[in-house]
């Protein structure tokens, strides 16, 4: 097997998003469905209405990216014929994208991630009162460059490693002061760029532990199955399969750094040429060939991207 499936994270979010599919499949309505009513109340209608700042936060834009990559994969499964037991590699999501990995390789219920999400979204915004933490992109900085740039800008606060993205992209997270030092540093060590991201919250850093205590407990009360397929984990970049470590490390992921660039360099050394991007969004197909020479990001968001997501599992399936 020579295709991964990866699922997006939060930045990917966008009003109307998966809409076109729901309208179009009766599977992906039921996924919506569900979610709602796991949840308890509409949250479509702010995936398709919006406001965007309302689906931009962080409880609801969590839980709205899970609906639509879980949708994508339903048709993907029914109109194309993909099988995530059968033919994904592995399966990996970038932050709360591991829980829709887990939801579309059966690991999870798509009600417990629903809810675990927006478990997940409002314990990390009510981890750090808002202002007092910070995240900022460094750009044209490879990961150790990026380490020791939070590393002298801490001086006694956090600052450390959110995501290494690759492709020289790493996002810094911690005490705004400390940022705030990262960000000048960075500059002067000779990054293209360096700035503040628009977020709500640090995330993936020590501050967030309040957030990791409460992901603890509501993970412990649900049921956890072995994924169809291996899941590559964030904090990890390797494949692990059984259902306790996966609770384990889904906890450390709250405040550990988000190992993109070498988890899919992991899947890259494990064979896989085709990373298919399903759900909102083209950033992690976009990031896919900045890390791993020859390989092919396809992403798959709505129904005009059905044939050719089969045409391109079946190019996989031919190596």
């Amino acid at each position: 097997m020579t295709a991964a499936f990866t699922f997006p994270g939060q930045g990917s979010q966008a009003v109307g998003m998966g809409k076109a599919l729901a309208d179009a499949f009766p599977v992906a309505r039921a996924v919506f469905d569900e979610v709602d009513a796991a949840l308890g109340e509409k949250l479509t209608a702010i995936i398709w209405d919006g406001p965007a700042e309302t689906l931009q936060l962080t409880e609801n834009a969590q839980p709205a990216l899970m609906a639509v990559s879980v949708a994508t994969l339903r048709v993907l499964e029914a109109e194309a014929e993909f099988s995530v037991g059968r033919d994904a590699a592995f399966v990996a999501g970038h932050s709360l994208g591991e829980y829709s990995a887990l939801a579309a390789a059966g690991s999870l219920t798509v009600s417990d991630t629903a809810r675990l999400l927006r478990t997940r979204g409002l314990a990390m915004q009510k981890a750090v009162p808002v202002g007092a933490g910070a995240m900022a992109a460094l750009l044209g900085l490879d990961y150790e460059a990026a380490m020791e740039v939070a590393k002298e800008a801490a001086q006694g606060q956090v600052c450390q490693a959110a995501n290494d993205n690759g492709g020289g992209q790493v996002v810094v997270s911690g005490d705004k002061a400390a940022v705030d030092r990262a960000v000048e540093i960075a500059k002067a060590k000779g990054a293209k760029r360096a700035m503040l991201l628009p977020v709500s919250a640090p995330f993936h850093c020590k501050l967030m532990q309040p957030a990791a205590d409460a992901m603890a407990e509501a993970l412990s009360k649900v049921t956890i199955k072995a994924p169809a397929a291996p899941l590559v984990s964030n904090v990890l970049a390797s494949a692990i399969t059984d259902p306790d470590e996966i609770r384990r490390r889904l906890v450390e992921q709250v405040t550990g750094t988000v190992r993109w660039r070498e988890s899919v360099a992991y899947m890259a050394g494990q064979g896989v040429t085709r990373f298919f991007e399903i759900g909102a969004g083209k950033v992690l197909s976009g990031l896919v060939k900045r890390i791993a020479d020859g390989a092919v990001g396809v992403s798959v968001g709505g129904p005009n991207d059905i044939a050719a997501a089969k045409d391109a599992l079946a190019a996989a399936k031919q190596g």
